[in-house]
C-alpha cells in the first residue's frame, strides 16, 4: 500500500493504493501464486483484521528489544490461529506458521500444573 509510489522497484510487486482489505481480495481473485506481506505489522494487522489472511507465518529472533511498536494491533475481535509447522534455524531464529482459524477461543489461565 503506497500513496506516494506508482511501482515496485523490485519484481513481481503491486503496488496498492485505497482500501487494502478490497485491493488484496481483489488482486487473490486472480490466478496466480501466494500474496504475501513483507516488513509491514501494521498492513498485515489490517488484513488480519479484515479477514483477509489465511495463514500468518512469523521469523522470531532471539532478541527482546523492551520498547516499540507491537507487531499486530488491530480493533477487531481476537483472531483464532493454530500453529500447524514450527522450526529453528542453526542461528536461533524460529520459523512459525499459523494458518487462522476465525474468531479466537478465549478462556481463563489456570496456570502450568503438568507438563507432561
Amino acid at each position: 500500500m503506497s500513496n506516494t509510489i506508482a511501482t515496485g522497484t523490485w519484481s513481481p510487486t503491486t503496488v496498492l493504493r485505497g482500501d487494502p482489505a478490497k485491493a488484496v481480495r481483489e488482486i487473490a481473485e486472480r490466478p496466480g501464486r501466494d500474496l504475501q506481506v513483507h516488513g509491514s505489522a501494521r498492513l498485515a494487522g489490517t488484513l488480519l483484521s479484515a479477514g483477509v489472511v489465511d495463514t500468518l507465518r512469523l521469523v522470531m529472533a532471539p532478541v527482546v528489544i523492551g520498547s516499540g511498536r507491537r507487531l499486530l494491533t488491530h480493533p477487531s475481535p481476537a483472531a483464532g490461529l493454530r500453529l500447524v509447522q514450527h522450526e529453528a534455524t542453526a542461528q536461533g531464529l524460529v520459523l512459525l506458521e499459523y494458518p487462522t482459524t476465525g474468531s479466537a477461543r478465549t478462556a481463563h489461565y489456570q496456570g502450568v500444573t503438568n507438563l507432561r
